[in-house]
């Protein structure tokens, strides 16, 4: 497969009218990858910096600096220029179960939307599902879908400790898909 190309189940899919489910199979121990998610300095490799308080209630900041994520990458995309960082983005916990689960508002309520981690084992890798909903805004699945594709190659790439081809050059990529996919629908 070329480095262009990515397999038809790497793609957000849709589960409801407002949330997107997407999957990715990253080298284990689920420990490991839990880490990635819940430590700032590992998370800040493919997501955002930022504290959790990994407790039921406890405060979530993710500080992203998406056009920090990467070297040598491409500005990003003229609608997505104020999401090149840095920002910050806060929210609360509503579930935490390490090292299998977390769940989290995706900024403040009533108007966040949702975020859940689910790391399940299979073998010596671990099948991390991340399911976002309450996306709730016109065009909203659009970008969510592709950052989180975007985020989760990102994610991939670190734990394999190799460079990726740049954040905003994968995400330009891929978020035509994306917003043909929601033009269809």
């Amino acid at each position: 497969m070329g480095r262009h190309e990515t397999p038809a189940d790497a793609y957000a899919q849709p589960i409801a009218a407002d949330a997107i489910r997407i999957e990715r199979v990253l080298p284990g121990p689920r420990e490991r990858v839990w880490r990635y998610l819940t430590e700032p300095d590992l998370r800040r490799r493919w997501l955002a910096g930022g504290q959790f308080d990994l407790a039921q209630g406890g405060a979530v900041e993710l500080e992203f600096h998406n056009n920090a994520l990467t070297e040598n990458d491409e500005p990003p995309p003229a609608e997505y220029a104020a999401h090149g960082g840095p920002s910050t983005l806060t929210g609360k916990v509503l579930a935490c179960e390490p090292p299998a689960m977390l769940a989290f508002t995706w900024g403040e309520e009533p108007a966040s939307s949702h975020v859940r981690f689910d790391l399940a084992e299979e073998g010596d890798k671990v099948r991390l599902t991340v399911t976002h909903s309450r996306v709730l805004k016109p065009g909203m699945a659009t970008s969510v879908s592709a950052g989180w594709h975007t985020h989760l190659d990102l994610l991939v790439a670190a734990l394999e400790d190799r460079k990726h081809e740049g954040f905003w050059r994968s995400f330009a990529r891929i978020q035509p898909f994306y917003a043909a996919r929601a033009a269809r629908n």
